[in-house]
């Protein structure tokens, strides 16, 4: 049901609502927000309320720093959290320059503007994503630390998954928040847990997303614990991602069904496959953005790290589920939670629809597990690796206009800028595993 500033106004005096966090995120994916009272609310819905721009990483510079934030109505939701009588509520909103035109930084409207490039080829974006963290003990400062007690293993059950109870609160609290919550269980490391939610239309995905992750952190605090989207937070153990499942509409129907064609998949969903595929090197700075992203994409601990595609095994970038009909849909299984889910649906979308525009045909399914090959196996068959290293992975992207163009100039030189700077910022830090390793032989 679509919300109007009036549904929203009513809503918000009705529950007793007397904060409210005006919600968006920087470049990175970090959520930020603007508190105002029930009092502004009417100012703020008709897009009157003004931020400097300037304290936000890769928003603007000091000389273009004022902003103005539009509320999307839909957003609009309480905290249960919070006490009933002052409530607190958030909508998330657009970002805006003060001549009324969309600021080109604003990751929102970077989607939006992709979802709008699908529309007029007369597809919608759904999107189904399965987020992993791990929740870690805090220390007597109340620091995170990456200890973890349970010993339970993929989805075990108390006694001795000890993050079960905090697991389920955060179900209610989201299932509160209008998630439609589908699966909750223990993941295969220790400490590691999965929640995954219903799939929708692109944007909204990307809000819950946004929205999950301040969530589970929020309630993980509340059991004294520390939940981590971090990509690989310990050595040996499987890391955390986020697959993608994502289907094409059209006509209210899924453009990736065909019941007469190879595997029961349309020529569609072939050509987006390929798009997936040859854009995969240069998305994947976006869809895994940190130099721990890089730490996860290595072979052993089911992450792929393998540009193939296959309806069979889960050692390939694309995997293609089982069910057919409506149901239909590519997972994509590169992505991590570190992400920010605006930029990362953007690129992925733009990469499909270039393979739908261009007739991409994608190579032969590989069934086989590619862990298991050996370099000049996968060389015979044609599978490439995807960038080790976040070095890697921005040259790939500096060398794809495709995915630029998905991102925009203003986005694109920001973040690239940001991550070259964080690059240069590992590569001359001395770490202890090089004091450990060379210390004491030279």
């Amino acid at each position: 049901m679509m919300m109007t500033t009036e549904d929203v106004l009513r809503e918000a005096h009705e529950k007793g609502v007397k904060f409210i966090r005006l919600q968006f995120t920087d470049i990175f994916g970090i959520l930020k927000n603007v508190a105002i009272t029930i009092e502004q609310l009417e100012k703020a819905l008709n897009g009157e309320l003004m931020f400097d721009g300037s304290s936000i990483e890769g928003f603007a510079r000091i000389e273009e720093s004022d902003m103005y934030l539009r509320p999307d109505p839909n957003t609009f939701v309480v905290f249960p959290w919070r006490p009933k009588e002052g409530g607190v509520a958030r909508l998330i909103c657009d970002v805006y320059n003060p001549d009324g035109t969309s600021f080109q930084g604003c990751p929102r409207s970077a989607l939006k503007r992709v979802l709008n490039e699908a529309s007029d080829m007369g597809y919608t974006l759904n999107v189904g994503p399965e987020l992993e963290f791990f929740l870690f003990h805090t220390d007597a400062e109340g620091r995170p630390t990456t200890i973890t007690h349970d010993k339970a293993g993929y989805f075990d059950l108390t006694p001795v998954d000890l993050g079960e109870n905090a697991r389920r609160d955060m179900v209610l609290t989201l299932e509160k928040m209008g998630f439609e919550i589908e699966a909750s269980h223990h993941e295969v490391a220790p400490g590691q847990h999965e929640i995954d939610f219903k799939y929708s239309d692109a944007l909204d995905i990307a809000d819950k997303i946004a929205t999950f992750r301040f969530v589970v952190r929020t309630i993980a605090q509340h059991h004294g614990l520390h939940a981590t989207f971090m990509p690989k937070p310990i050595f040996g153990i499987n890391g955390s991602g986020m697959h993608s499942n994502q289907s094409l509409f059209k006509g209210g129907k899924n453009a990736f069904y065909d019941p007469e064609g190879p595997m029961e998949l349309s020529e569609i969903a072939y050509h987006y496959i390929a798009g997936l595929m040859k854009h995969a090197n240069s998305f994947t700075a976006i869809t895994n953005p940190t130099i721990n992203s890089y730490k996860r994409l290595v072979p052993g601990y089911e992450a792929p790290c393998y540009i193939a595609w296959s309806g069979r095994n889960r050692s390939p970038l694309i995997r293609i589920p089982a069910k057919r009909g409506s149901s239909t849909r590519i997972e994509l299984r590169s992505p991590d939670p570190s992400c920010n889910p605006y930029l990362s649906l953007a690129v992925q979308l733009k990469a499909g629809l270039n393979g739908i525009k261009n007739k991409l045909t994608p190579p032969q399914a590989v069934d086989l597990n590619i862990y298991a090959m050996t370099l000049e196996e996968r060389k015979e068959l044609g599978i490439a690796s995807l960038p080790g290293t976040l070095k890697e992975a921005l040259e790939a992207l500096s060398e794809d206009p495709v995915i630029r163009e998905a991102l925009g100039h203003h986005i694109y030189h920001r973040f690239v800028e940001a991550k070259t700077e964080e690059w240069d910022s590992f590569r001359l830090t001395v770490t202890q595993w090089e004091l450990d390793r060379y210390l004491h032989m030279y």
